[in-house]
């Protein structure tokens, strides 16, 4: 018998450590922390040993899965769906490169493996990535009729409007968010990032949730507290004003500039997570 409780939480870096929700009901929390050859590249058997951890409680529910470095566990999240369903994946990036490491899935091909390994796959709704690199994406275009993309300028310039018809209707879909899609005055992330606003995700969200039945929701894009921001942000930055990122599930950190490195210097507790 599965257990009943079915928000799960993916523990593989710890970044979850301080929230206050590992003993409530409502979660799940699965420590993924011990799994080998799991990190940016997941190998075949970190693969299977994820899968059989989720297993137990199935997909359906809101599911946070630690950084972008662990964005193909949406990959195997789907695996478990054996009906017709929409993939709807807001994201900065495609996630569809070619892959680097033959036999591995990784946070950046994880995407075009479902798009083409995955039967079950109607249609894969990819939302935020900036128009250079949906035109560079390979494994897409060999099944132009599954994929359908919104581009960023697309969603600035208000044009995305005309191709929202496209969306295949009567199936089910599993959602991913990947918050490096937002920009950086709603989310800090370990990954480079759109300009989609908060207003705007939960506007679109909302379109999905409305128009049918949600299977499953995954949150990935958290930021590690002892993990210096990236190189990109220590170049755009040069002064000492504080920044203010909400990057876990219920807290809110200031930034503070100190020399070359950003360091967390208050965090404030908040409520999202209930």
């Amino acid at each position: 018998m599965r257990n009943r409780c079915r928000n799960l939480i993916l523990d593989f870096t710890h970044v979850y450590e301080d929230e206050t929700v590992r003993d409530r009901e409502q979660f799940q929390w699965i420590d993924c922390s011990d799994i080998a050859e799991s990190h940016l590249y997941c190998s075949p058997s970190a693969y299977e040993e994820i899968r059989k951890r989720i297993e137990p409680f199935g997909i359906s529910g809101i599911h946070f899965i630690d950084s972008g470095n662990y964005h193909y566990v949406t990959k195997i999240m789907t695996d478990f769906l054996k009906e017709p369903f929409v993939l709807v994946c807001f994201d900065h990036h495609t996630d569809m490169q070619k892959p680097m490491v033959e036999g591995m899935t990784s946070c950046g091909d994880w995407a075009g493996q479902v798009l083409k390994e995955n039967t079950y796959l109607q249609q894969l709704v990819l939302i935020g990535p900036p128009q250079r690199d949906i035109d560079g994406i390979g494994n897409g275009k060999s099944q132009p009729d599954k994929l359908l993309t919104f581009s960023e300028e697309e969603l600035q310039n208000d044009t995305a409007k005309a191709k929202v018809a496209q969306i295949k209707k009567g199936l089910p879909f599993y959602i991913s968010i990947d918050k490096d899609v937002l920009s950086r005055r709603f989310t800090e992330t370990n990954w480079n990032q759109g300009d989609m606003t908060l207003p705007m995700l939960e506007h679109l969200l909302q379109f999905f949730l409305q128009k049918g039945k949600v299977r499953g929701v995954d949150i990935c894009g958290e930021c590690q507290m002892d993990m210096l921001l990236p190189e990109y942000l220590e170049a755009e930055e040069s002064t000492a004003k504080p920044m203010w990122s909400f990057t876990g599930t219920s807290e809110m950190n200031v930034w503070r500039k100190t020399g070359s490195k950003f360091i967390l210097t208050k965090r404030t507790r908040g409520s999202k997570l209930r």
